[in-house]
């Protein structure tokens, strides 16, 4: 093909994915059915006489390939956490700590806020699933710190960002496939991410504190039945009491990663049993609970595995039409240096995390961006941090934002989407602001898994 016209093809490859992409059809099947209609007209071009690459059509969508990607041993791991995830959400060890954290921090001005990022700490490092996260702390946490006085956006947008922190501090199902997609071990990366979670979530904390200071009308203090000294060690008890097995949970799992001692894989499966032993110390396993937990965990599968099929065949035909060379030139060709591409794709993932979940995100963009950060010598560990916490924001971001969706789901009466837009606009701030630390100072990445082994 001319490069002019495999420039127009491969352009109108994205704008037809796009314009089917907006009808609310699935985007697996978009995904797939946009590769077979190019890969069709790319060999209608190859008859027509045209030069298109003749290893486009049903050999690049064959069965060796999803084969083959189906059968990629570092995706083990991503349905045994999510069923670690659904059966801690059953076990209702969120709801507990939760109730002794907002006892204990009940004397401190935004304490209930401060404990709905603790909690969601916590979540984050022994779930990582946040439709379950935004939900249970939505249902827990923000009726009553309505009742508490808060302002209905600040309540709103501390629930919001703290149930989506599971998506980047390990064991994160996104990390898992990152992982994959840029040839990255899944244990580099569940180290590299642990001190930019937490430095995300101290940013949320210190924020939360600021504004309980100094607008007291948005993060009011305490009610008077929340000061009462006596039962401040009581509580502290009730917390180290409920604490003890979360904490060891996670330490099973993420200790048994960032020491060797297992694989991710190996480490998931201790996770998942772990967890459902949890439920069944606290009386909360049965028959009912473990079909409920399995079928969650088969459709939260399936779906992430769908479009993983989906945006497989559309790599395959967008690689075979030229369209990786595409964007590879047009990337490099810009004025920049390394460290300014790198900021021009933060940019570009976070204005596609408007209107793309992170998996379409991270399955499309990825596999294209790889060549580029691996020619120009960019650190692929630092880099697909970055990309992890820019997609932060794709969870809080109108109008595809999932974690707004699922909020706005279990919000009492009267939280309006207006009330929640406005209530995240200072998190999502808060996640670039982190962003740009990480992107300051590559060692928060690196560091951590050049010395763990």
């Amino acid at each position: 093909m001319e490069p002019d016209l495999n420039l127009v093809f491969v352009l109108l490859m994205f704008a037809v994915f796009i314009g089917l992409l907006v009808t609310g059809y699935p985007v697996a099947f978009v995904l797939a059915g946009v590769a077979m209609i190019f890969a069709l007209a790319g060999e209608a071009l190859n008859h027509a006489g045209i030069d298109v690459d003749a290893d486009l059509g049903y050999l690049g969508l064959g069965v060796d390939r999803i084969y083959g990607t189906m059968s990629s041993y570092g995706l083990v791991p991503l349905p045994l956490f999510i069923f670690m995830g659904h059966m801690l959400d059953k076990s209702g060890v969120a709801a507990e700590l939760l109730r002794a954290l907002q006892t204990l921090l009940g004397r401190v001005a935004g304490g209930l806020a401060l404990a709905v990022t603790l909690i969601g700490v916590i979540l984050a490092a022994s779930t990582g699933i946040i439709g379950a996260s935004v939900v249970l702390l939505g249902t827990l946490a923000l009726p009553a710190m309505l009742e508490d006085r808060y302002r209905p956006e600040f309540a709103v947008g501390v629930v919001a960002s703290s149930g989506c922190l599971g998506i980047l501090l390990p064991p994160s199902i996104m990390l898992v496939l990152m992982a994959d997609q840029m040839q990255l071990s899944v244990g580099d990366l569940f180290l590299g991410a642990v001190f930019p979670g937490l430095i995300l979530a101290g940013l949320y904390a210190a924020y939360i504190a600021l504004v309980a200071r100094i607008r007291p009308d948005i993060a009011p203090g305490p009610p008077p039945r929340e000061r009462d000294p006596q039962g401040l060690a009581r509580a502290a008890l009730r917390l180290a009491r409920t604490l003890v097995a979360p904490l060891a949970l996670i330490v099973a799992v993420l200790g048994s990663i960032f020491f060797g001692v297992a694989s991710p894989s190996e480490a998931a499966g201790v996770g998942a049993a772990g967890a459902a032993l949890l439920a069944l110390a606290r009386r909360r396993l049965d028959v009912a609970t473990l079909r409920e937990v399995s079928r969650a965990t088969a459709r939260t599968t399936s779906f992430i595995f769908a479009i993983f099929l989906g945006a497989t065949c559309f790599s395959v035909v967008l690689r075979g039409l030229g369209g990786d060379a595409v964007i590879e030139s047009a990337i490099t060709a810009l004025p920049l240096g390394p460290s300014g591409i790198v900021l021009f794709l933060m940019g570009l993932v976070f204005a596609l995390g408007f209107f793309l979940d992170w998996i379409e995100i991270t399955l499309i963009v990825l596999p294209l961006v790889e060549p580029i950060t691996a020619a120009l010598g960019i650190d692929a560990l630092w880099f697909t941090i970055l990309v992890a916490m820019c997609l932060q924001t794709s969870f809080l971001t109108p109008p595809v934002g999932f974690a707004l969706f699922y909020l706005k789901g279990v919000s009492p009466a009267g939280i309006e989407l207006s009330h929640l837009y406005r209530g995240v606009a200072p998190f999502v701030a808060l996640q670039l602001l982190a962003l740009a630390i990480l992107f300051a100072w590559p060692r928060l990445a690196t560091w951590l898994p050049s010395v763990a082994y």
